[in-house]
């Protein structure tokens, strides 16, 4: 199944190893144990010229967002609201397909002789929004810049597979990156890294962004499908307003005449604008409207399988929860959650009860590991976790657990409290943000006080990427604060395994020593659920959960 080179690689029979040629081949096929969903309720084909004119600048479609939390700059944007806006905005050398496979972008050609160094060639026809052309140095000054600890960038540990990168002193130029002419440039850095091409921290930026990164955030310059609508496209708290970047000359077509991302205080609002035709896209459904929301909108409904995993994090920092009392606290909270009445009574069976903690659909998923039997309903074995916890020291007080009242999460996070008040016997109460953005804020500064919503969305299509981000010792999302030598070290291990079955069971074995620890609390792989208005067609949700908008065309 797919190319026989494939990333990472597993065949031992290829002299040569090519990432990306000028043919529009899959590089590294992802088995989606799903993928069949795509065609699911209201999930139609798309691409080619719009029906009606599309990418006339009458055909603007409208999309539900979240405010970012930071300037949108590409290694520096980790959360999903301004994700979303940043893939819009620019192009890497490559990029993921709707399946999740990948696709030639920048590049012309990635291809390596032993697996370690990378020459890398770009297309000469790319440009910058702003008409400048995008060079091999934009790439490498670009990585530079986000990989130096002196720029504090939240995607820094994406460049940790490169040779010269330091997570301790700030170092100007990478060793490992060098520039051979305009169109071209090598990269030496660990076996799996051409898997993560595709992600938004890869992305190359023009000269103009280093003479003021800060105002380049408000207001930047992409290579990508859209751009900016105007210097003030981004309107805090309301809207960023996009249009169809009419330089772009990549594969891919644009179908409209560009995107409004609107942001909304509540995902309930967002539902009701939807429902009269005041919003063409919403990606995620509320709660409060999961029972009705495919009787409502038919075959315009969203809902098959995605990459989100949703967990409960709480900071090692906490007291009650750090050493041996930690681990049998998480545990018995992971026990003391019954999943599958939850997933029933409130996502309408949309979710699918954790096993691990990545996700069905990519690569060396696997359901049966060491511990895996600590994310079961145990309603005894909880009660007796968290009576030996109490012999080290009791618990007193209410546990808080919080996540932000603008998205869609409330009504369970109520649930899960209930279920422990219940089943353990402590006092649990929700802990509501106003905010997407003041709830990381709070996490990130380590002053949540109690557990709290920690969901990842897969950057990259790999098992590797719902590891090291959120667990790795200093990672960037590591928000519980996290560390462990030994799961350290076998991630390490896996990322310079060439050999694609050994990398993946080192993965399984730093998965075996979360399922002990329970860092956080996988609860289940979130169901991709969504839907769109009566004034669009061809609209498509990709491998990631996220819609493909470049396809979508007004009616």
């Amino acid at each position: 199944m797919g190319p026989p080179c494939r990333v990472p690689a597993t065949s031992r029979t290829c002299s040569r190893r090519t990432l990306v040629k000028r043919s529009r081949k899959a590089l590294g096929f992802i088995a989606l144990a799903a993928a069949s969903a795509l065609a699911l309720s209201g999930c139609t084909s798309g691409g080619g010229e719009a029906a009606g004119g599309g990418g006339e600048s009458d055909s603007i479609i409208t999309v539900n967002a979240t405010e970012p939390q930071k300037g949108l700059i590409p290694a520096d944007t980790t959360e999903v609201g301004g994700g979303k806006v940043v893939d819009a905005l620019w192009e890497g050398l490559v990029y993921y397909d709707v399946d999740g496979a990948t696709q030639m972008g920048v590049a012309e050609s990635i291809e390596s002789d032993n697996g370690t160094t990378w020459t890398v060639k770009l297309r000469d026809d790319a440009v910058f929004s702003d008409g400048t052309p995008v060079l091999a140095k934009n790439f490498v000054d670009a990585w530079n810049y986000a990989a130096n600890i002196d720029n504090a960038l939240g995607n820094q540990y994406f460049f940790s597979a490169i040779k010269g990168f330091s997570e301790t002193e700030p170092v100007e130029a990478m060793e490992g990156l060098k520039i051979v002419d305009d169109h071209t440039f090598t990269i030496e850095a660990t076996p799996d890294f051409p898997d993560r091409l595709g992600y938004s921290a890869y992305y190359p930026l023009p000269d103009v962004a280093f003479e003021d990164m800060e105002a380049f955030g408000q207001s930047p310059i992409g290579n990508g499908l859209y751009k900016f609508a105007s210097d003030d496209a981004w309107k805090h708290d309301v809207e960023i307003k996009l249009v169809k970047n009419e330089d772009y000359v990549g594969p891919r077509e644009v179908a409209n005449g560009g995107i409004d991302f609107k942001v909304y205080a509540s995902l309930d609002a967002a539902y009701t604008d939807l429902l009269a035709n005041n919003l063409d896209v919403l990606d995620q459904i509320p709660d409060t409207s999961f029972a009705v929301f495919q009787d409502e909108l038919g075959d315009r409904a969203i809902n098959q399988a995605g990459a989100l995993m949703t967990t409960l994090t709480i900071s090692e920092n906490l007291e009650h929860f750090s050493g041996e009392e930690g681990k049998l606290r998480r545990q018995a909270l992971s026990m003391a959650v019954d999943r599958e009445e939850i997933i029933d009574v409130i996502f309408e069976g949309t979710n699918i009860p954790a096993k691990d903690f990545t996700s069905p659909i990519v690569d060396g998923y696997k359901e049966d590991l060491k511990g895996s039997e600590n994310l079961d309903f145990n309603l005894d074995k909880a009660k007796e976790l968290w009576a030996e916890a109490d012999k080290i020291s009791p618990y007193e007080g209410t546990i808080e657990v919080a996540t932000n009242s603008d998205g869609p999460h409330q009504v369970w996070i109520e649930a899960v409290a209930n279920q422990w008040a219940n089943n353990l016997g402590v006092t649990a109460a929700p802990k509501l943000y106003p905010t997407f953005q003041a709830f990381l804020d709070d996490r990130e500064s380590d002053v949540v006080g109690g557990p709290f919503r920690s969901g990842w969305q897969a950057d990259y299509p790999g098992a590797y990427n719902y590891l090291q981000p959120l667990y790795y010792t200093g990672a960037s999302s590591n928000h519980g604060f996290y560390a462990n030598k030994k799961f350290d070290t076998l991630r390490d291990e896996a990322v310079q395994e060439a050999d694609h079955d050994k990398s993946i069971a080192k993965l399984h074995e730093a998965q075996e020593i979360l399922l002990d620890d329970m860092p956080s609390i996988p609860l289940w792989y979130q169901g991709t659920t969504g839907g769109f208005s009566e004034n669009v067609d061809n609209v498509a949700f990709g491998w990631n959960s996220v819609p493909i908008f470049n396809e979508i065309t007004k009616k």
